[in-house]
């Protein structure tokens, strides 16, 4: 690594899903260079509400060795130099009864939405979230497409996390929408701030954060408004190279 060349003091992290990549899609070549020019610039890190191997089948199967600081799960899985420095768990956390009310609540709603397609695995039981899907987790690219564009008009993921909110507001938990089909289930203050803890260790002075679902109810917003970084909201994988190079010059 060119260390001694890099402002120490500047960090760039980074949403995955929809930031550095199209939605569930591995990065492209432009962009895994991109990246490796920056880190001869700044120091580098990555932040997704994904688990460690989906993050690794979007960036690289040394995804953890490769970048200053990885945290898959919102930071509960939490890498710096390629060692794992946390590990969170909801089941301990939370407990079953919770959880569980929480899932039979999610199937039942699910059951009863009629969508463009529903494949399987409607929920997905992370080491520090749940995942609920309401296509199912195992729909093709092209049905992903299909709920999203089906979404975007009916506002399905909006109303899933309102009936949420509404039948467990003692819970502690957020309801996040994330990504391009999915809602994250974790408790409150395990959003995507949770990595921040790791980078004031580290004794970042400047912590430029880029991510595209940086609207309220979207999991990056807490991370983009929170007085410790600078957030930037970008549209794509496009525009994030576009903003970042507005931000290091000379990439």
């Amino acid at each position: 690594m060119a260390g001694q060349q890099r402002d120490a003091s500047l960090i760039c992290l980074f949403d995955v899903d929809g930031t550095l990549t199209a939605p569930r899609q591995a990065a492209t070549q432009e962009m895994l260079e991109f990246l490796k020019r920056l880190k001869q610039k700044c120091y580098v890190g990555l932040v997704g509400g994904s688990d460690l191997s989906k993050i690794a089948e979007q960036i690289g199967s040394n995804v953890a060795k490769e970048y200053d600081f990885l945290f898959a799960e919102n930071g509960l899985v939490a890498f710096q130099d390629g060692k794992q420095v946390g590990q969170e768990n909801l089941l301990h956390n939370k407990g079953e009864e919770c959880l569980q009310k929480v899932i039979n609540f999610a199937l039942k709603y699910m059951s009863e939405l009629e969508l463009p397609a529903k494949r399987g695995t409607f929920v997905e039981f992370r080491s520090s979230m749940l995942n609920l899907c309401p296509v199912g987790r195992s729909c093709s690219q092209k049905e992903r497409d299909e709920f999203s564009e089906f979404d975007k008009k009916n506002n399905i993921r909006k109303k899933f996390v309102e009936a949420l909110y509404q039948n467990f507001p003692d819970a502690g938990l957020k309801f996040a929408i994330g990504g391009q089909i999915s809602i994250d289930v974790f408790p409150v203050g395990w959003d995507k701030t949770f990595c921040l803890q790791f980078l004031e260790k580290a004794g970042f002075k400047t912590i430029h954060f880029f991510g595209d679902k940086t609207n309220p109810g979207g999991n990056d917003h807490e991370i983009y408004k929170d007085s410790r970084t600078i957030g930037h909201s970008v549209t794509s994988p496009q525009d994030t190279i576009k903003q970042v190079s507005e931000v290091i010059p000379g990439l």
